[in-house]
């Protein structure tokens, strides 16, 4: 049994379920967002646009605000979730690529939340961005559960809005309207219409639909019709220069962006159009009421592409963005609905990170979890149940940048940077409770509380079998 996890009863699901859901599962929908920050929608606090969906979603379900990713980039945040475990357990760690294309592949027995639903009698689909094992390796995704594929394999091909293809299933579609110069094909709209078909296909059965979105992540590329709502509102533009041509261009550098303000609020636009289209197909089907649907994002907001996060206060009021371990690195927005289930227009603390999905999902379905995982279902808190177990702390770590490590019990965090050049740098201890923006280190003031967290933290991980996801030594 792993130490991360306080065990309370969590009997009261039965009862709380009806026989005719044991009967009619609720078909799950996971919508992952890429970047998106804490406070890049409205009902999270953005003023600089509207996001009036998703917003409807925390209307008609409930808000979380101590919600954390599994990492604070894609692809071992992306593990976490489907595994149920933290990133010091997690088979993928950090970004790790594989040329011409994709990433570190998760081992073949790996089990996850796709394999758990299917054994229930789930049908699964995956669409929009994988980043969890090459074309040709032991994990791709039609091998890691999911009977269902269409969007990129590759994380960095996924940099790009017009790409050369995409995979469906098992093959690659050639999309001859975005070679040379042209933008025939914008990615999102192909991944969205496959989203709704698989919906629609499945409607009569249980389904699990990972949607694992591709926005806002950069490029900063939006159809024209749509950009144009936003060009001159956020003056003065500052325009990024990047690839145009070569042997680079949409294969992995971000493409120019005259107007990357108004390029972000029409990417996040569309997000949202999309998410009003899904919610809108359910309810035509007649399976709104029997679907639970959670959004979120996989890390906090990107500084690429020409995005400017601090213009938009994407990271609402945490500190640091995108591949940092403070606030706006890794605390995300969640909402989750459920109509007749979850109460609407509620709004819940509960400190819960990504590997607490895959519990989550296996009591709803009837599903049977995984021994020995680190996720700690938040169902009685879906359901309004005060009967919910806690967990002892959160753990994050990154292996770029010198090496990085993060805790979090409570309301104290604890975070430690260098820690591949230095394995017993100083941790810096912040009050979550007075202090969410993470300003003020005190823990030469809580000498205690410091040296219990940084114990926690060496005790909380094991060593990865890759050497590339442990701290062994200086790294860039």
């Amino acid at each position: 049994m792993k130490t991360s996890l306080i065990l309370l009863p969590v009997l009261f699901v039965a009862a709380m379920l009806s026989p005719a859901n044991a009967a009619n599962p609720p078909n799950v929908i996971y919508i992952l967002a890429d970047d998106l920050g804490y406070g890049d929608l409205s009902c999270y606090g953005q003023t600089h646009f509207q996001t009036p969906n998703i917003d409807a979603l925390a209307k008609r379900g409930m808000k979380f605000t101590q919600h954390y990713s599994g990492s604070t980039v894609c692809a071992p945040s992306r593990c976490a979730l489907l595994t149920g475990n933290h990133i010091g357990h997690a088979p993928v760690r950090g970004n790790s690529e594989l040329m011409p294309e994709g990433q570190q592949p998760m081992p073949a027995d790996t089990f996850t939340m796709a394999h758990m639903l299917q054994k229930a009698g789930y049908k699964t689909g995956l669409f929009g961005k994988w980043g969890l094992g090459a074309p040709g390796t032991v994990s791709e995704p039609m091998k890691m559960g999911f009977d269902r594929f269409y969007g990129y394999n590759c994380q960095r091909q996924a940099h790009h809005y017009y790409p050369y293809f995409l995979w469906n299933d098992h093959q690659r579609e050639m999309l001859w309207g975005n070679f040379g110069l042209e933008t025939e094909d914008y990615a999102p709209h192909l991944i969205q219409d496959q989203t709704l078909d698989f919906i629609e296909a499945n409607k009569d059965q249980p389904f699990f639909c990972f949607y694992a979105l591709v926005q806002p992540h950069a490029e900063m590329f939006a159809p024209e019709e749509t950009l144009a709502k936003y060009r001159g509102k956020f003056q003065p533009e500052k325009p990024y220069e990047g690839t145009d041509e070569g042997p680079k261009f949409r294969k992995s550098a971000y493409g120019s962006q005259s107007e990357p303000r108004a390029a972000f609020a029409a990417m996040v636009e569309i997000m949202d159009q999309d998410v009003g289209e899904l919610v809108a197909k359910l309810e035509e089907l007649g399976i709104d009421d029997n679907t639970l649907i959670i959004f979120t994002s996989d890390n906090g907001p990107h500084t690429e592409g020409g995005h400017d996060p601090q213009y938009f206060n994407s990271n609402g009021y945490g500190r640091g963005f995108k591949r940092d371990l403070y606030e706006g690195g890794i605390h995300v927005p969640m909402i989750a609905t459920w109509p007749g289930k979850i109460a609407a227009g509620s709004q819940s603390d509960h400190l819960s990170a990504f590997w607490d999905v895959l519990p989550t999902v296996a009591e709803l379905a009837g599903a049977s979890a995984p021994d020995n995982i680190d996720g700690v279902s938040f169902l009685p808190t879906l359901l309004g149940n005060e009967d919910q177990a806690e967990h002892d702390y959160l753990y994050w770590e990154f292996h770029e940048k010198k090496g990085r490590a993060a805790i979090r019990q409570g309301n104290w965090k604890g975070v430690r940077y260098n820690v591949s050049v230095d394995p017993d740098s100083p941790i810096e201890l912040y009050d979550l409770s007075s202090d969410p923006g993470e300003t003020t280190n005190v823990a030469e003031q809580h000498p205690e509380i410091a040296a219990r967290l940084s114990q926690q933290l060496k005790e909380a991980r094991t060593e990865s079998p890759l050497p590339r996801f442990n701290f062994p030594g200086k790294r860039k």
